[in-house]
């Protein structure tokens, strides 16, 4: 009789709790542990035994309930915050572009961009193993904090406002800077808004609008304007600087027939190089520019600001690199409009450096007169 009425009791306490939904077999673990068998008997002659029993079961039951309840709830949905992080900061590859408008990923795609910006996605991992320290915060005042060990700058961005409404979320940020753990000063300070907006129950960022603050009255801000406006004592000094590189940049008759000496050099170096095509009157072609192998076209052989044709005041030119390949080449070096009353100078495949008084490059190569 006891246990046919612990029996009922507990299968009273189950149906309140779950309703009629749980299953048979649950029921008759739950009435076996109570009764010791599903149709067996209680003795009375421990009945605090038995009410052990009956809590037992009916704790262990309410506990399977809360394990199935936490099983079934769905995880809670990515937040505008949480998206605009992993956009800018998540590890996995195409995280970036992920949390693009649909609109502007289809434009990427189609323009064949879209491959080129999913490499984006490895920022975070890039920063992380150039020893930087970043921390990210999906709730609180602080959305990242970022340290370079080796210099001690450390980098803060603030959340200023985070106005949601609806599928839109307007995500206000500004920026601290800090040297060795002293806040660092600007003339300006910017604060970015990025507007979220969901798509397909996606997060995307929608747009992004940049503002500054300039606090004209702050003091902070004027220290750091009035610093930078105060005159230089080195008037002079940049006076001098500035002459010599007027000097440097007309040249003496030395520089130029240095130069012209790398040209000839160089033309015979390009010529044994590339026997098929012989002299060159490219000067790129002669140019040291870039890297990789050597080839007929970038033979790395003087440096590129000569390869302009533009040095000393001079204008450099190469000319008469008839025959395939060129057996000769004519280089003249006329005097610009800057530098009127110079000689010019010329020369060509057998070396020999002449000059004319007029700086007519055509006058060198027909009547110059050779130079010791």
């Amino acid at each position: 009789m006891l246990a046919t009425t612990l029996r009922q009791s507990i299968t009273g306490v189950t149906d309140r709790i779950y309703g009629t939904s749980l299953p048979v077999v649950s029921r008759v673990i739950v009435l076996t542990s109570v009764t010791g068998g599903e149709e067996g008997t209680v003795s009375g002659s421990n009945p605090e035994m038995n009410m052990r029993r009956v809590t037992f079961a009916v704790c262990a039951a309410i506990l399977w309930a809360a394990n199935a309840t936490a099983g079934e709830t769905a995880a809670a949905p990515q937040t505008a915050r949480q998206a605009l992080i992993e956009m800018f900061f998540g590890k996995m590859p195409g995280t970036f572009a992920k949390h693009l408008p649909m609109a502007t990923r289809a434009a990427l795609e189609k323009a064949g961009a879209l491959a080129t910006l999913q490499q984006y996605s490895a920022l975070a991992s890039q920063l992380q193993t150039q020893g930087q320290n970043l921390q990210t915060f999906e709730s609180g005042p602080l959305l990242l904090a970022g340290e370079d060990p080796k210099t001690g700058q450390k980098v803060e961005i603030t959340v200023q406002n985070d106005a949601l409404r609806g599928d839109h979320d307007d995500i206000q940020l500004s920026f601290r800077v800090y040297k060795n753990g002293e806040l660092q000063l600007t003339p300006f300070m910017p604060q970015i808004t990025f507007s979220m907006k969901r798509e397909t129950q996606l997060w995307t960022l929608n747009e992004i609008a940049v503002t500054i603050h300039l606090p004209l009255a702050d003091p902070d801000f004027l220290k750091a304007i009035t610093e930078k406006m105060k005159p230089q004592p080195a008037t002079t000094s940049t006076f001098t600087t500035r002459s010599e590189n007027s000097a440097q940049a007309t040249g003496s008759d030395t520089q130029v027939l240095a130069a012209m000496r790398t040209i000839v050099t160089a033309e015979v170096t390009y010529s044994a190089t590339f026997p098929t095509v012989g002299y060159t009157c490219s000067l790129s072609d002669l140019d040291g520019f870039g890297g990789g192998t050597p080839n007929e076209h970038q033979a790395m052989l003087i440096n590129s600001g000569l390869a302009s044709g533009k040095r000393y005041g001079f204008v450099f030119t190469l000319s008469g690199c008839g025959g395939a390949p060129a057996t000769s080449f004519h280089l003249t070096a006329a005097p610009n409009g800057n530098t009127i009353g110079r000689k010019a100078f010329c020369a060509d495949q057998a070396g020999v450096i002449q000059s004319v008084d007029d700086g007519n490059p055509a006058t060198c190569l027909a009547r110059g007169v050779a130079l010791q």
